[in-house]
């Protein structure tokens, strides 16, 4: 059995499944990851140095006009083959799937109740209240970045997580959650850098899940994988529910 047919083998015996994905698989859309060099007029910043709250205070217009950028990148992109891979096994068995991207691929493949950790890039929030801010106003209200329509003194942010900022305590809690009660763990493009998130599989693994991660390159989560494959996901997912479906 080749480690593909073991992966669809899991997945076919699962009553639970924990998909965490991370940057790389955005990456397969042509999303550059968030440190990959930056072209244009961004090539002199480092992302750490825009996505911070101390930026934005210092700067807000800047660090809008880069998420402004960053929307555009987003808003060209389209989901691929492992996005709707993830969205085709929620259909088979039970699957919780945690990201850390921002962007809405997952969703527009088709994957429903994503648990995002990091937030989304396509909502907007107030700075203050941290309230949504909808596109009608957004679209009245011109500005790098606009007043807030919440609070005398709020402006309009991006609605991600910044270095320095906790993640969302009800996705944390989902996320959590879902890694307890699995029993396959997927790991997929991420590089099991950023915690809490690249806990989750440890997490799932000490309450008995089995856990494989899919990544091209080798992780800090690579030694403690049940089963390793090196390969982009858009190929080893759809060639998983392939092998599921002949065997």
């Amino acid at each position: 059995m080749n480690a593909i047919q073991e992966l669809a083998a899991r997945l076919r015996q699962a009553r639970r499944v924990l998909v965490l994905t991370g940057a790389g698989i955005s990456a397969e859309s042509g999303i550059a990851t968030f440190r990959d060099a930056q072209g244009g007029l961004w090539a002199r910043f480092r992302p750490e140095e825009l996505a911070t709250p101390e930026a934005f205070r210092r700067d807000p217009a800047l660090v809008w006009r880069w998420y402004a950028w960053r929307r555009e990148q987003v808003a060209q992109a389209q989901p691929n083959a492992a996005h709707y891979a993830v969205a085709e096994l929620a259909r088979r068995v039970p699957t919780a799937l945690v990201t850390q991207n921002v962007d809405d691929l997952h969703q527009r493949a088709g994957s429903i109740d994503a648990i995002c950790l990091h937030g989304s890039i396509t909502r907007t929030l107030c700075s203050l209240t941290r309230r949504d801010i909808d596109a009608d106003w957004l679209a009245a209200n011109p500005g790098e970045p606009p007043r807030s329509p919440h609070h005398a003194d709020g402006l309009a942010r991006p609605g991600v997580v910044w270095f320095g900022e906790n993640l969302p305590p009800d996705a944390l809690d989902l996320a959590s959650e879902a890694a307890r009660a699995c029993d396959v763990v997927l790991a997929v493009g991420t590089s099991a850098m950023v915690y809490p998130a690249a806990g989750l599989p440890s997490i799932a693994q000490q309450h008995g899940a089995w856990f494989a991660e899919i990544n091209p390159q080798a992780t800090p989560l690579t030694p403690q994988a049940d089963l390793v494959i090196a390969a982009p996901a858009g190929i080893a997912l759809p060639a998983a529910l392939t092998a599921w479906k002949e065997s």
